[in-house]
C-alpha cells in the first residue's frame, strides 16, 4: 500500500459528522428525557406517599395518647414517657403535615415553593431528625408499658401499646423517606 492511500484512509475514518444523534436511551434522546421525568415523578410521589402515611400514623398516635385517660393511675400525663411520646407525635404530625402540604402544592401548581437546594436539605435533615425522635419516644415508652402489662392488661395499656406501634410505623415511613431524600440530595447538581 502506498503512503497516499494510507493518509486518504485516515482522513476518511476521522471525518465522521459531528452532528450525529446520540445512541438510543442516552440522556439526550427523547426517550431518555421521558424516562428521567418518570423516575423523578415516581420519587416525588413516593416521598409524598410515605410522608402522608407517616402523617396518618402520627396523628392517630397523638390522638390515642392524648385520649388515654381512664382515672387513677391510668392517665398518660402521670408518666414522663407518655408525655414524651405525645410531644413527639405532635411534632411529627406538624412536620409531616407541612411537608405533605408543600409537596401537594408543588405537584399541583408545578412550581417549587422553596429553592431546590433548601427543600432538599429540609427534606433530608427533617426526615432524619423526626424519625430519630419517633423511635426514641417509642423506645422510652415500651419498658413502662411492658411493666404495666405484667400487672394488669387493660384498656390503658392496650391504648398505649397501639400508640407506640403507630409511632414505630411512622418512624419506618420517615426512615424510608429519609433514604429517598438522601438519594435526591446526592443526585442534584446544585449542591
Amino acid at each position: 500500500m502506498s503512503a497516499s492511500k494510507e493518509s486518504d484512509t485516515k482522513i476518511d475514518v476521522q471525518s465522521l459528522p459531528e452532528t450525529s444523534a446520540p445512541p438510543p436511551g442516552a440522556g439526550g434522546s427523547a426517550a431518555g428525557i421521558f424516562r428521567r421525568l418518570k423516575k423523578d415523578d415516581l420519587v416525588k410521589r413516593g416521598s409524598l406517599g410515605l410522608r402522608g402515611i407517616a402523617l396518618v400514623f402520627s396523628l392517630i398516635s397523638f390522638i390515642l395518647v392524648a385520649s388515654n385517660k381512664h382515672g387513677d393511675w391510668k392517665e398518660f400525663d402521670k408518666y414522663e414517657e407518655y408525655r414524651y411520646l405525645l410531644a413527639v407525635a405532635i411534632l411529627s404530625s406538624l412536620y409531616t403535615g407541612g411537608q405533605v402540604y408543600r409537596q401537594v402544592q408543588e405537584l399541583s401548581i408545578g412550581k417549587t415553593l422553596l429553592q431546590p437546594r433548601t427543600a432538599a436539605l429540609i427534606d433530608f435533615f427533617g426526615d432524619q431528625i423526626v424519625a430519630y425522635l419517633l423511635i426514641s419516644s417509642s423506645s422510652s415508652a415500651i419498658p413502662i408499658t411492658n411493666k404495666m402489662r405484667e400487672g394488669a392488661d387493660n384498656i390503658f395499656t392496650d391504648t398505649s401499646a397501639a400508640a407506640i406501634s403507630l409511632s414505630i410505623f411512622a418512624f419506618l415511613c420517615l426512615a424510608i423517606s429519609a433514604l429517598i431524600s438522601g438519594f435526591k440530595l446526592s443526585t442534584q447538581t446544585y449542591i
